[in-house]
């Protein structure tokens, strides 16, 4: 098999022009292919999951201020890779969209609030209780894009 297992250049003809290529890359000004696109989008999720799972490995050691630094720079990379897809603006007005808003808002806070708790109030289990409830905001975030997620997850865990 030529290209190896994530060979993009294949799968090229067959991803649909969908939502995700109509409006102009956040770096549209590299003159990037689709391809080249889903790499960048593939790359920053793949080094935000290496972050974050790093950030989880050193918890274990009682390094809370690195494990917050490499969290956070998780989330926000995964975040980054995104405006390889949608675009920036797109993705920001996609967030704040009346059915996500809440749960973008506490998640952008919860991003911040992690730094504040690991470096100004230097409480573990406050930045772990932020990082619990960033989890859960992403979650929550994520399962709009899913037609009746919510419902029906809250209907699992006996809120609906």
């Amino acid at each position: 098999m030529a290209g190896g297992w994530l060979n993009l250049e294949a799968a090229s003809s067959v991803i649909p022009e969908t939502q995700f290529f109509e409006g102009d890359s956040a770096f549209k000004f590299l003159g990037l292919s689709k391809k080249a696109r889903l790499y960048g989008f593939f790359g920053c999720l793949a080094v935000g999951f290496v972050l974050s799972l790093l950030g989880a490995i050193v918890l274990f050691f009682a390094q809370l201020w690195l494990f917050a630094l490499l969290f956070a720079l998780g989330t926000i990379v995964s975040l980054v890779g995104t405006g390889f897809l949608l675009g920036f603006l797109k993705q920001i007005k996609l967030m704040f969209k009346p059915v996500r808003v809440v749960a973008s808002i506490v998640f952008l806070l919860s991003i911040a609030m992690i730094f504040v708790s690991a470096f100004v109030i230097k409480s573990d289990i406050i930045t772990l209780i932020f990082v619990f409830v960033e989890y859960l905001a992403y979650i929550w975030y994520t399962l709009s894009y899913i037609p009746y997620a919510r419902a029906a997850v809250s209907k699992a865990v006996g809120f609906g």
